[in-house]
């Protein structure tokens, strides 16, 4: 048995965790967790309240990716969400509107956060 895949699956699992309460925090509310679909997966998807400048309230649905490095010794973390896995995310999110339509119509965005052992979060809005 290859133990270094379980410990990485389990570490991932964690600093997902770590931002979600994150984000909760940033008063996102998380609607989904690990979202899989054939070819993909998301790992958070959230609603964001916003107010436009003419007042009007409404909710931005927030798909995010979140990537960990115990260093950014050879890359920052963000640096590994490539095209490839954009693309992936993307089809997933397509997947997502499919399964919940009532999604559909709200202003949507791709995030990533992006974290170190020795760093706290960042949050990068509008990553791709």
């Amino acid at each position: 048995m290859r133990l270094w895949p379980h410990l990485s699956r389990k570490i991932g699992r964690q600093k997902e965790s770590d931002a979600k309460a994150w984000l909760e925090r940033q008063s996102l509310k998380i609607i989904e967790e690990n979202f899989h679909c054939k070819g993909g997966e998301i790992d958070l998807i959230a609603l964001q309240s916003e107010t436009t400048p003419a007042g009007k309230k409404h909710e931005r649905l927030v798909f995010i990716e979140v990537k960990f490095r115990q260093t950014a010794e050879f890359g920052h973390p963000a640096e590994f969400v490539n095209l490839g896995k954009q693309q992936r995310i993307h089809k997933c999110a397509q997947r997502f509107l499919m399964k919940y339509p009532d999604y559909q119509n709200h202003p949507m965005r791709f995030d990533v956060i992006a974290m170190t052992a020795d760093e706290p979060p960042q949050w990068i809005q509008n990553a791709f």
